[in-house]
């Protein structure tokens, strides 16, 4: 039952059910007082107001939350380095000093709009989605009282268009020469890889030798980005990078860290003047030279991973002009 207090001008209204936290909102109309009252009473009743279960009590501003769900969702996930970072840029912005309860979808369009002042619009996207999913999780596990994820009403930057970047040969070639000088040794045989089989940077950092059979040419790959591991068949150029590494009866194929190999990279990428280049457009080069090769659908996709056909296609750029050759073939 709501109770309503007058303070001076204003009527105080105040909730309080049983495993529920108390709530509270000051208005300056009775009538509007009442009106929230009953939604919030009815949103109880329904159960779309998530009881307090005790673990809502620290989370008092929107840096609590965000710094929350840091530690206990991000951490599990398998891409946690890049949404640490995220989130570590999150926590540096004002919004973070306002309570949770006073979050509305206005303040945070106003971050949208700040944040797109200096930073991408992918960017601040992806920001909004782990805002969203932090606002959820708090709203169906951790007992945060509030009614309505505020970032599920605004307007988010729409996805960018997917890069159609190739590596040409002749850049190839490049990137291997002035490699020869890099001074971590398997970087080279990082892109030769990347470019021969499309895997991606984490998966040949945990490739094991003892999930390589170069008898058969496959390759196993135990962790990926999806969860779901795969196997893969090695062309002739992959197995001699591979015996040019080894083979080794056990342990990992590449001894350098994820921080190391991209260190590396970037000081190569610039003294090669292509600083335009990602490594993960080696993967992207990699599909498109299978799909060029002949190979169908659904053997690439069988080698990249992809679980959906409209995804795959997004890493397909074929080259025209070679479409063009196999046009007029006689």
């Amino acid at each position: 039952m709501a109770t309503y207090r007058k303070r001076g001008s204003n009527w105080q209204v105040q909730i309080r059910r049983e495993d529920h936290p108390p709530l509270s909102k000051t208005f300056r109309l009775r009538a509007d007082g009442e009106r929230w009252a009953r939604s919030i009473e009815s949103a109880i009743d329904r159960g779309e107001l998530i009881p307090s279960s005790g673990s809502s009590t620290s989370l008092r501003s929107f840096g609590d939350l965000m710094t929350r769900y840091k530690e206990l969702v991000t951490s599990k996930k398998r891409g946690k380095s890049i949404e640490e970072i995220r989130i570590t840029k999150i926590l540096q912005h004002s919004l973070c000093q306002v309570s949770i309860k006073s979050i509305t979808p206005s303040l945070i369009a106003q971050y949208r709009d700040q944040r797109l002042k200096t930073v991408k619009g992918e960017t601040v996207r992806r920001e909004l989605v782990i805002l969203s999913h932090a606002f959820n999780v708090a709203i169906r596990e951790w007992g945060v009282p509030i009614l309505v994820n505020p970032v599920s009403s605004i307007d988010k930057p729409k996805p960018a268009h997917g890069r159609n970047r190739r590596v040409s040969q002749e850049e190839l070639n490049t990137l291997l020469e002035e490699g020869k000088n890099s001074r971590n040794t398997e970087l080279l045989f990082a892109i030769q890889l990347a470019v021969h089989t499309g895997m991606r940077r984490g998966e040949l950092l945990l490739t094991r030798w003892e999930h390589i059979d170069l008898d058969n040419s496959l390759l196993h790959i135990v962790r990926t980005k999806n969860g779901i591991p795969r196997e893969i068949p090695l062309t002739n150029n992959a197995k001699a990078i591979l015996l040019e590494m080894g083979p080794l009866s056990s342990g990992l194929v590449f001894n350098t860290s994820a921080n190391a190999l991209r260190l590396s990279w970037e000081r190569l990428r610039k003294r090669a003047g292509l600083e335009d280049l990602r490594f993960h457009d080696l993967r992207h080069e990699a599909i498109s030279r299978f799909f060029e090769m002949g190979l169908s659908l659904p053997e690439v996709a069988l080698i990249s991973g992809h679980r959906e056909p409209r995804m795959l296609m997004r890493y397909t750029h074929l080259r025209a002009g070679d479409i063009v050759n196999k046009l007029n073939r006689r």
